[in-house]
């Protein structure tokens, strides 16, 4: 069985355990903020058309300026590796 460990991970990208919660409960606001916006989109397609996808890629740029060490490029952008089978991707 997995060995469970609060602090594994936590530690494992620079923080603590109450650092890490609270990080984690920072994204949990927009990312369903950015779902109800989602479901919205989903019954009225001319409501919210990038509300989910820039909710996303913000915060996926926060993610990694708060990573050690790091910066990533965006998924589908230039500077990115290609994923292996993976389709191509038009992003707008």
């Amino acid at each position: 069985m997995a060995k469970l460990s609060f602090t594994e991970h936590p530690h494992s990208v620079g923080e603590t355990y109450w650092q890490h919660m609270g990080m984690a409960l920072s994204f949990a606001g927009p990312l369903f903020l950015a779902s109800l916006a989602c479901l919205v989109h989903a019954l009225l397609p001319f409501a919210f058309e990038r509300t989910g996808s820039n909710a996303v890629t913000a915060l996926y740029r926060r993610m990694v300026s708060h990573r050690v060490g790091g910066k990533a490029p965006l998924p589908g952008s230039a500077a990115a590796a290609p994923v292996a089978g993976a389709p191509a991707q038009n992003l707008p």
